[in-house]
């Protein structure tokens, strides 16, 4: 294990904007991000993450293996809140269980820059349509959320569930919308067109996550006696889950490429928790959720734990699966 890569990491500015969040909370100082300036700040993040998606995309060569790969890598983002949502709503409420689930079927691109830096250090490249797979399992959780909040959900005035309606809203969805339109958009972009824009799609991007991050922690730093009310089940959750998913998925990953990279990446995308892109969306669509229990869950919980015990174990697996 890179110690050196693990501190680096901890001492994130973004993640530590988090905490400072937390912090001015527990202070109780009047520091806050005004809500116009945050929902700004939100859609910002889809539109920079769906856009550099789609660019990095455009420029690979597309193969049957790149083809399964995509495929592989929305199904995972389908199928990991649709079983881990069962087992949430067992001690959550429908919205938290929601909200978890597609936060862990959905991926964190920090902990995906993370591995990037992982596999540099094992003198390895990871291939550019991984970027794109990234991106591509963003959206399809957060469907999957909210396609599950919307039949489980007993306070609706009308109990009938109209599947195309919910698969129509969850498509037309604000925040679901922008990161499709956005990974379109970058596909269809030249290099040339893209080097406009790239100031605020690449250059301003850290810093708007640090202030969303901030926003989030503040958010977060509110509500978090949430995380503590429900004992050890949100804690549990957030260890075992992202492990299993990581490990299985490891050796899963097998049936669609025999490339080491890709492999490990697919269990680190698999084992990550979003907390960017499923948080912007969920606060925009389900604001019942509560980002207290499940923004500390995958940033204070899952992140570290998959930079300290995930990674090595995920890069074990896939050399010798």
């Amino acid at each position: 294990m890179n110690f050196n890569l693990l501190i680096e990491n901890l001492t994130n500015p973004a993640l530590l904007f988090f905490v400072l969040g937390i912090f001015a909370v527990y202070v109780k100082s009047d520091l806050e991000i005004p809500p116009n300036s945050s929902k700004f700040i939100s859609i910002y993040l889809l539109f920079a993450i769906g856009f550099k998606g789609g660019q990095e995309l455009s420029h690979e060569a597309f193969t049957y293996e790149i083809g399964w790969s995509m495929l592989f890598g929305i199904g995972i983002s389908l199928l990991i809140p649709l079983y881990t949502f069962f087992i949430l709503k067992r001690k959550l409420n429908i919205y938290d269980a929601g909200a978890i689930a597609a936060a862990y079927g959905s991926v964190s691109a920090v902990t995906f820059v993370t591995a990037v830096s992982y596999l540099e250090s094992q003198h390895l490249t990871l291939h550019g349509h991984m970027v794109a797979i990234m991106a591509l399992m963003e959206s399809p959780a957060i469907i999957a959320g909210l396609i599950l909040i919307s039949i489980f959900n007993k306070e609706k005035s009308d109990n009938t569930f109209n599947f195309s309606s919910v698969i129509k809203h969850s498509l037309t969805n604000g925040s679901v919308l922008l990161i499709l339109g956005s990974l379109v958009i970058g596909y269809l972009a030249s290099a040339k067109q893209a080097e406009g824009i790239k100031p605020f799609t690449y250059d301003l991007f850290k810093g708007f996550l640090a202030i969303f991050l901030l926003d989030m922690g503040i958010t977060s730093g509110k509500k978090l006696k949430a995380f503590f009310s429900h004992g050890i089940f949100p804690l549990a959750f957030a260890i075992v889950i992202p492990l299993l998913n990581g490990s299985l998925i490891a050796i899963l990953s097998s049936l669609v490429t025999h490339d080491i990279t890709s492999r490990f990446m697919f269990a680190v995308l698999a084992a990550s928790a979003s907390y960017i892109a499923v948080p912007a969306a969920m606060k925009i669509t389900v604001p019942r959720s509560n980002p207290g229990l499940f923004l500390p869950m995958a940033l204070a919980v899952t992140f570290p734990i998959n930079i300290t015990l995930g990674m090595p174990l995920y890069f074990q697996i896939v050399q010798h699966f």
